[in-house]
């Protein structure tokens, strides 16, 4: 009995060192949605997007897949995403991943919706467009680490890595433009991306990069909306869930917390509440949910290590090698628009080149500002797919559209 236990024992241990090692990313994938461009069609008009801006041109084929990555000790494990593919492209398609804003449920909704058509809108013009869940979402394994740059880094690298796998049984081909963006967690997610592919992978190369409304200034910008007003209390918590999981800032995580704070977050954060629901019971102010020791040792003791952790994931002080641009809208109340210039101004101070900034709009709020920055981010990579080396503001009658539909459009 105990030579067949300890055989099972090697063919698992066999087994495992097989998946940590193999040199293949794709665990899976299945035809998730399809979408026609008379389906986008009317999207765009039920919004009020202008034919002139965009003229879907191919029906998209949406795939769920699972690859496998690595969790934050270098352990393999499963992540998913969606591929977006335009049917009949015959030529081979430029690549675009496209980072999503935070998300704290798990699992795949049952129909395609929120920035899924932003993706679409790009698939439909000949794109090939990732949407990685990141670790820890979708139906991956794990918990998401909120806002840490490898970590959203390895997601969409495995991801790109196993999409590669796909081109014969899907039957594209990819052209060498690679592509980053998404918005808000997402736009931070495309800078961080673009960062760690940079440092880590010398195989890859990015195209450009468009980082929209990101909070890139961890450590400085973005940190002062803890003692603010704020509407989206539940960041904190998931904030600190990931850095302490990495960081090991504090022994017991759920005693930082006042009470009811310290029963209720375990308990919220469990892959099936919604950002709204937790939001629900969150304080104005966010640090009002934090015992005031664990406050002090944040404000007196420059040593804590949650400044190393918003340290270690501050984006604004690296020297990008390829053209990134910066959209933000004035008006965002959730990721204060100084992120983008902070960001900007560091990397040019480094040396880098080719770092704009866009403004979506100064009248609009966070939610409505990732339609006109995702609007801007096609024109920038639409003019590398048309021959630009660093990038330009694209097609001017499409801008002269884009600023009558910024006009038009209520806050």
């Amino acid at each position: 009995m105990k030579q067949t236990l300890f055989l099972l024992s090697l063919v698992v241990s066999l087994q495992t060192f097989a998946l940590d090692f193999t040199g293949n990313k794709l665990l899976s994938y299945t035809l998730w949605k399809s979408v026609t461009k008379e389906e986008m069609q009317k999207r765009m008009k039920d919004n009020h997007v202008p034919k002139s801006l965009l003229n879907p041109k191919y029906d998209v084929d949406v795939y769920d897949i699972s690859y496998k990555t690595c969790w934050h000790d270098s352990t393999c494990i499963m992540a998913s995403g969606l591929v977006f593919v335009p049917r009949g492209f015959d030529k081979p398609m430029s690549e675009i991943v496209y980072h999503h804003g935070t998300r704290v449920e798990k699992g795949r909704r049952k129909n395609v919706g929120g920035e899924d058509y932003l993706c679409l809108g790009l698939a439909v013009d000949g794109y090939l467009v990732l949407q990685p869940d990141y670790i820890g979402l979708g139906h991956g394994d794990k918990f998401h680490l909120y806002q840490q740059y490898k970590s959203l880094g390895q997601a969409s690298v495995d991801m790109i890595y196993a999409v590669n796998e796909l081109k014969d049984s899907l039957k594209f081909e990819l052209n060498k433009q690679l592509f980053l963006t998404g918005y808000s967690e997402g736009g931070y997610a495309a800078v961080a991306a673009n960062k760690y592919i940079q440092e880590s992978y010398p195989d890859l190369k990015v195209t450009a990069t468009a980082g929209n409304s990101g909070a890139y200034d961890m450590e400085g910008v973005q940190s002062k909306v803890m003692f603010q007003k704020y509407p989206r209390g539940h960041y904190l918590p998931y904030l600190l869930r990931g850095f302490n999981e990495v960081y090991h800032m504090v022994p017991d995580l759920n005693a930082i917390y006042k009470s009811p704070y310290d029963t209720l977050i375990p308990q919220v954060f469990d892959g099936k509440h919604t950002f709204k629901e937790i939001d629900a019971f969150m304080p104005e102010v966010p640090k009002d949910m934090l015992r005031d020791t664990f406050v002090n040792l944040f404000l007196q003791d420059s040593d804590f290590l949650l400044h190393k952790a918003l340290a270690d994931n501050s984006l604004c002080y690296w020297k990008p090698e390829n053209p990134i641009k910066l959209c933000y809208c004035t008006n965002d109340e959730q990721v204060l628009y100084k992120n983008s210039f902070v960001a900007r101004d560091g990397m040019r101070k480094l040396g880098a080149k080719h770092i704009t900034l866009q403004n979506g709009g100064r009248k609009y709020g966070h939610n409505k500002c990732a339609l006109f920055t995702g609007m801007y981010t096609k024109l920038y990579f639409d003019s590398f797919r048309n021959g630009s080396k660093y990038g330009r503001k694209g097609n001017a009658g499409k801008r002269f559209m884009l600023a009558l539909a910024r006009l038009a459009i209520k806050p």
